[in-house]
C-alpha cells in the first residue's frame, strides 16, 4: 500500500472523527448537521451543472441514497443526544462493516475468510464492551447508534449498485450530496417549522466549515482508492474510532478510561480485519 494512500486515509479518518466531534459538541445538533449538509450541496452544485445528467436507471438509487442519508443524519443526532463521542462513534463505525459482512454471509451465502471471522468477533466484543457496564451510554443512544449504522450499511449498498448505472461515478456522488442537503433542509423546515440561517453568526460559518471538513474527508478516501485497493484504504480509514476517543477526551472533556480505549482499539482492529 503506497505512502500516499496511507496518509490520505489517516487524514480522512481524523477529519471524519473531527466533524463528528463538532456535531456532538453543538447546542442544536440538528441545525448544525443541516447547515453542514447544505455546505455539501453548495460545493456539489457546480459539478451537477457541469456533468451530464445521470441516466434514468440511476435516479432511483440517487434519490434513495440521498433519502437514506437524511435518515442517517437524524439518527446520528439522536444518538449524540445522550451518548458521548467516544461511545457512540465507535459503535456506529464498527457496526457498519459488521453488518455488511454478516449480511453478505446470511443473504448471499458469502463465505467468511479467516480475517473476516476474527474481525466480526473483535468488533462484536468491542461494541459489547462499550454497550454494557456502569459507564455505558443511555439505552436510547445505543439503539439510535445501531440504527445509524444500519442506515449507513443500506445507503452504502445502494451506492455500490447505483454507481454502476452511470458512466461518471463523480456525477452520481455529486447528485447524491446535492439532493441530500436539500432534503435534509426541507426535513428540518418541516420539523422545526422553518429554517433560519444567519450568515453573520459565527455558528453558521463553523457549521459550514464542518460540512467542508466532512466533504474533504470523503474526497480523500475516494482519491486514496486510486492509489491502493479499496479494502486496504477502508481498513486504515477505520482507525477513526481511536481518533474519536482521543478527540473526545482532549476537546470535549470525555472520560479516557482504560476500558474505553481498549474497547475502541479492539473495534478498530476488528474493522480492519473485516476490511482485509
Amino acid at each position: 500500500m503506497s505512502t500516499i494512500a496511507v496518509v490520505l486515509a489517516l487524514v480522512a479518518a481524523i477529519l471524519h472523527a473531527s466533524w463528528n466531534a463538532f456535531l456532538r459538541n453543538g447546542t442544536d445538533r440538528l441545525w448544525s448537521v443541516t447547515v453542514m449538509s447544505l455546505a455539501g450541496s453548495v460545493i456539489a452544485l457546480p459539478f451537477v451543472v457541469y456533468f451530464p445528467l445521470p441516466g434514468a436507471g440511476a435516479w432511483p438509487y440517487v434519490l434513495l441514497s440521498a433519502s437514506l442519508q437524511v435518515g442517517y443524519s437524524l439518527f446520528l443526532v439522536a444518538a449524540y443526544r445522550h451518548g458521548e463521542l467516544g461511545q457512540v462513534y465507535p459503535i456506529v463505525r464498527g457496526t457498519v462493516p459488521l453488518l455488511v459482512t454478516l449480511g453478505g454471509f446470511l443473504i448471499f451465502g458469502e463465505i467468511l475468510g479467516t480475517f473476516q471471522t476474527i474481525g466480526v468477533v473483535l468488533v462484536a466484543a468491542g461494541i459489547m464492551s462499550l454497550s454494557f457496564g456502569r459507564s455505558r451510554a443511555a439505552t436510547s443512544s445505543l439503539l439510535f447508534a445501531f440504527a445509524t449504522a444500519l442506515i449507513i450499511a443500506c445507503y452504502s449498498t445502494v451506492d455500490s449498485i447505483g454507481v454502476r448505472q452511470v458512466e461518471n461515478p463523480t456525477a452520481y456522488a455529486m447528485w447524491v450530496l446535492f439532493l441530500y442537503g436539500l432534503l435534509l433542509a426541507l426535513t428540518y423546515a418541516i420539523v422545526r417549522r422553518g429554517l433560519v440561517i444567519d450568515f453573520r453568526a459565527p455558528a453558521t460559518w463553523k457549521a459550514f466549515g464542518g460540512g467542508v471538513v466532512a466533504l474533504t474527508a470523503y474526497g480523500m478516501v475516494v482519491v486514496a482508492y486510486s492509489f491502493a485497493p479499496a479494502g486496504l484504504v477502508t481498513a486504515v480509514r477505520e482507525t477513526s474510532v481511536v481518533f474519536a476517543v482521543i478527540i473526545g477526551a482532549l476537546f470535549l472533556g470525555e472520560r479516557l478510561t482504560v476500558r474505553r480505549v481498549a474497547a475502541c482499539v479492539v473495534v478498530a482492529i476488528g474493522a480492519i480485519s473485516v476490511s482485509l
